[in-house]
């Protein structure tokens, strides 16, 4: 479990397609009467973003109001602040509880990115993030690497114990999403790049994506491409190698033929630097190699190969056998018999 600020080295995997869900969890409705613009903000901070991306992976988003989702996990109060603590330690236990509301992961084909913004139930507010050492996050949010992001989001004013409730409670969503946009920014692992003073970095704008942020994404998720279809290749072609009376569809050896070309392809024109046409040749090859690999006709080879086949089914027609063979067993006993008696003449 990472804090935001801190530099993680597992990014989402490559994939051809992700889905982003922002959830906005109101533990207590009663109390907190919570009005988000997700709509707009999304449109204004992530779309540009996910728009300069759209050339590596396709893109779905979508929003939740989840009530009565609680974190799972009971805060510390601290007298010295009056307020409720998060401590580090406790962090890896708040995702599970959460995640069985969420719903979208059982769902979708793709990876999903999960976006939580968490309004503390009265009695918990307000409700602060410490990290390892115990100094406040100064975002009040966490990421968890390939899951996604929760911010707990405080009341700013003090709520009076006789105010009518519920409270009316309208979310800063410039603050949000400027966590939510790096907590984004690191689940596919762009990073902060640390550089001497006299070099000036170019600012990403309302992309939230340099150029060459772009360039090396493109670069890294080439490469891990290939090596995906390198591993998915050598894997069918042992599995395929312990199966003697296979019988491999034409269909299926072009796809192979077709990932072995555009795996050639991308790694020529990425030594080219042609990134953008590299990318796209490994997301090819990666294609054809899953395909050929979940081919229908070798899905029941390769998970129920002969040997295996005995093992299930011996045990079905072994109690049938038995009585069979007996009787045949009794039957050349008679047969034995009747031949070495001597026949009656008159």
């Amino acid at each position: 479990m990472d804090q935001l600020g801190t530099d993680t080295r597992r990014p989402f995997k490559s994939s051809l397609g992700y889905e982003i869900t922002f959830s906005l969890l109101n533990p207590d409705p009663k109390s907190h009467n919570v009005h988000w613009d997700i709509e707009a903000a999304v449109n204004s901070y992530v779309q540009p973003f996910l728009d300069k991306l759209g050339s590596m992976a396709n893109f779905s988003v979508d929003s939740q109001i989840l009530y009565y989702a609680v974190l799972g996990v009971s805060p510390r109060f601290d007298k010295a602040s009056s307020s409720f603590i998060l401590s580090a330690l406790s962090l890896p236990h708040v995702i599970n509880p959460v995640e069985a509301r969420l719903g979208s992961s059982a769902t979708s084909l793709y990876p999903v990115l999960n976006f939580l913004l968490y309004v503390p139930e009265r009695v918990h507010s307000p409700l602060y993030i410490q990290d390892k050492d115990g100094a406040a996050v100064g975002t009040n949010a966490f990421h968890s690497p390939r899951w996604g992001g929760i911010m707990v989001y405080n009341i700013d004013h003090p709520v009076p114990d006789k105010a009518p409730l519920p409270l009316w409670v309208d979310v800063d969503m410039v603050r949000v999403m400027e966590v939510f946009l790096a907590q984004l920014r690191l689940l596919f692992g762009i990073s902060q790049v640390s550089l001497p003073e006299e070099f000036l970095l170019e600012s990403p704008g309302n992309d939230g994506l340099t150029d060459w942020e772009l360039d090396r994404l493109l670069w890294t998720r080439t490469v891990e491409n290939i090596a995906t279809v390198s591993t998915t290749l050598t894997s069918l072609a042992q599995l395929l190698d312990k199966i003697g009376n296979i019988v491999i569809k034409d269909d299926v050896a072009s796809e192979v033929y077709h990932a072995v070309a555009s795996a050639q392809t991308a790694m020529l024109e990425l030594a080219s630097g042609r990134l953008g046409s590299a990318f796209q040749a490994s997301k090819e090859a990666v294609t054809s190699s899953e395909r050929a690999f979940f081919d229908p006709s070798l899905l029941h080879l390769l998970y129920f190969p002969d040997d295996q086949k005995f093992a299930i089914y011996i045990p079905l027609f072994l109690p049938m056998a038995v009585p069979i063979l007996l009787s045949l067993m009794k039957i050349l006993r008679e047969a034995k018999q009747s031949k070495k008696e001597p026949t009656k003449t008159d």
